[in-house]
């Protein structure tokens, strides 16, 4: 089923007259609404009334839960504040009005989906396009075509997907004049693709996570080709952002490797019913401790280095997955690839890769390993190289790092090989 959502032109109403003119019957969006009207009708039927105090723009309005790419999801209280502003300066930077139409294949329950796509719609009257009821790369591309979307967006698997489709020259995507990418880490090699082969001129990565609405970083207005394609932007509107020493917590000078931190109205009201991890993810002084490793540049623009808990650590030398991943991109067989450590007695860790190769092609992984020697240095070559035909991932789109090593582990019989550090 696709869907295309239209606000007349002339119309002026705020959000809450959307919301309430969506209950009615009549209404474009109540198919949408009642969608699922089983369920819909069991969750009302065990809800209770609420004191009658009026709703606060620092109120929780919805419990967001994490993707679970590092572990077990958690619950994120988010508030109307947080919310409908991130959606507001997503859209600002994306230079979106009611002449748009955006072609949405986010899952809308996911944060990207409901708050960097749908809300960022809703309130400025921009088309809302639903190309299926899930992912389907062909019905994203038709839906484009067919309905004019100016503007498109998704995980970069979902690009990947697009690109990858037996029929994907045929579709006229002149129409798109800007892409949304965000989620998980966008390979460089893949950002060039969409500018060029899609036709998107705005090409915005989104860099950010649940706990912060979502997004921290993002490109803007006057960026260049080359931030759009090697960055994931400067700080989003009205979001403080520095980079930290993991250790020490002091912030570190530009170009320099640290934590991401973030602070502002986006940041998350806590994890519900859950104090010590909050704790723990927003300091005393309201900083948000992402978990990520970037370095920021003279410019401002940020470089993500992947997570700190990914960060291969190989006989003392730092390795940075998407930094191998990267570079294994520009291999013309390899369609997918991602990069893990995994433990060894003598190094600590060693480099391990599962590579999807493109449709029809063969390679072996010595032979991926020869076009590797020489490019880059010897610690970051892979040991291991495993031909993969998909990954575990999230319903969302996100590839489960932490599944691939714990596969491989096992595989290779590589429990033993973790050796206590103090």
């Amino acid at each position: 089923m696709r869907a295309l959502f239209l606000r007349e032109k002339d119309e002026r109403a705020n959000y809450r007259d959307i919301l309430n003119a969506a209950s009615s019957p009549e209404h474009p969006l109540a198919h949408v609404v009642h969608l699922g009207s089983g369920e819909w009708d069991a969750m009302l039927e065990n809800g209770r009334e609420l004191p009658g105090e009026p709703v606060l723009p620092d109120d929780p309005t919805n419990i967001q839960y994490t993707s679970g790419t590092t572990g077990s999801p958690k619950g994120v209280l988010l508030t109307h504040l947080n919310l409908l502003n991130n959606a507001r300066f997503t859209g600002d930077w994306l230079g979106m009005t009611e002449q748009d139409r955006m072609c949405v294949p986010f899952p809308l329950y996911h944060c990207a989906g409901c708050v960097c796509a749908v809300l960022n719609c809703v309130t400025r009257g921009t088309a809302i396009i639903l190309p299926s009821a899930s992912f389907d790369a062909g019905a994203v591309l038709a839906a484009i075509e067919e309905e004019r979307a100016t503007i498109t967006a998704g995980v970069p698997t979902m690009f990947i997907a697009q690109f990858q489709h037996p029929e994907f020259a045929r579709f006229d995507l002149r129409s798109l004049r800007g892409a949304m990418m965000g989620g998980s880490p966008c390979p460089v090699e893949l950002l060039k693709r969409v500018h060029n082969e899609m036709f998107c001129r705005v090409l915005c990565v989104i860099y950010g996570q649940t706990e912060a609405s979502p997004v921290i970083t993002m490109h803007g207005p006057g960026d260049t080709l080359e931030q759009r394609t090697a960055t994931v932007g400067g700080a989003a509107q009205i979001v403080e952002v520095k980079i930290v020493h993991p250790a020490t917590g002091e912030t570190v000078p530009r170009g320099e490797l640290g934590e991401l931190c973030a602070r502002g109205y986006m940041v998350m009201k806590g994890y519900d019913q859950e104090p010590e991890a909050t704790a723990r993810a927003i300091d005393a002084e309201g900083w948000l401790h992402t978990g990520d490793l970037a370095i920021m540049r003279e410019d401002g623009h940020c470089h993500i280095r992947g997570r700190a808990k990914e960060m291969i650590i190989r006989g003392g030398e730092n390795i940075y997955p998407s930094e191998v991943e990267n570079f294994l991109y520009s291999h013309p067989k390899i369609a997918e690839v991602q990069v893990v450590g995994l433990p060894d007695r003598k190094l600590g860790e060693i480099v391990a890769a599962w590579v999807r190769l493109l449709p029809g092609e063969e390679e072996t992984p010595q032979e991926i390993r020869r076009f590797c020697d020489g490019k880059m240095a010897h610690f970051k070559l892979p040991h291991h190289i495993r031909i993969v035909d998909s990954f575990p991932m999230t319903i969302t789109g996100k590839v489960q790092k932490f599944r691939i090593r714990q596969s491989e582990i096992e595989a290779l019989n590589l429990a033993d090989e973790a050796v206590e550090t103090a």
